[in-house]
């Protein structure tokens, strides 16, 4: 078996840990580690949505799990669906030195160079879709100041398209990686926005291909 990986896995909208529950046992079955998260207010975190002021407020138990690894330890690979490419781009930023790579599946992925909510923001209507209980889609609470070239912008990124995904769409998806270009494009053709349930098999392949290769 090839040497364990750790694996940390971040869900989207108004979703929570338990969208990787077919995900996380393959990898595992793999020999790796793996941690699936709950942000504030998701899944069965009992935070309430008025306390979320922040993105830091929201990504707390990201920033928590990833505070407490210590630093002999094997850097993560974090897994990113949907919005919470914002959150692990937040990640990155505040611990670089603690990611081997972010995985963006079919995920918003801000650049360098604009506040985080620039990469919604350029589809108005799409932004409206996730208005609806998500602390996220506010300027203030995306945060103002974009994130660092030095610190996320030196972590490795891999970003997996999903061709039949109705709620980011493959042009949309295309934008974000010709706006901030990565280091790899993957692509499921046939996958929807919930890969993680459509095409389980297929994506744990990619995610297995991207640890051997880059962590």
């Amino acid at each position: 078996m090839d040497k364990q990986k750790r694996f940390v896995l971040i869900h989207g909208l108004c979703h929570g840990a338990w969208t990787w529950y077919k995900v996380k046992p393959q990898l595992e079955a793999a020999g790796h580690c793996v941690t699936a998260v709950d942000l504030a207010s998701s899944g069965i975190n009992m935070t309430r949505l008025e306390e979320i002021q922040t993105l830091e407020d929201y990504c707390k138990p990201l920033l928590e799990f990833l505070s407490s690894l210590c630093s002999d330890e094997e850097k993560v690979i974090l897994v990113a669906h949907s919005m919470g490419g914002i959150s692990a781009a937040l990640a990155a930023d505040i611990f670089p030195c603690k990611v081997a790579a972010i995985v963006f599946l079919t995920s918003f992925m801000p650049d360098t160079r604009n506040p985080p909510a620039y990469v919604y923001e350029k589809d108005l209507e799409l932004a409206k879709t996730l208005v609806r209980a998500n602390p996220l889609v506010t300027n203030n609470l995306a945060g103002t100041k974009s994130f660092s070239e030095e610190r996320y912008g030196s972590v490795i990124r891999i970003y997996i398209i999903c061709g039949e995904d109705n709620a980011i769409p493959e042009d949309y998806q295309r934008w974000m990686i010709s706006n901030f270009p990565v280091n790899e494009v993957m692509e499921i053709k046939d996958a929807d926005h919930m890969a993680m349930f459509s095409k389980t098999q297929e994506l744990c392949a990619r995610l297995l291909g991207i640890a051997d290769k880059y962590a």
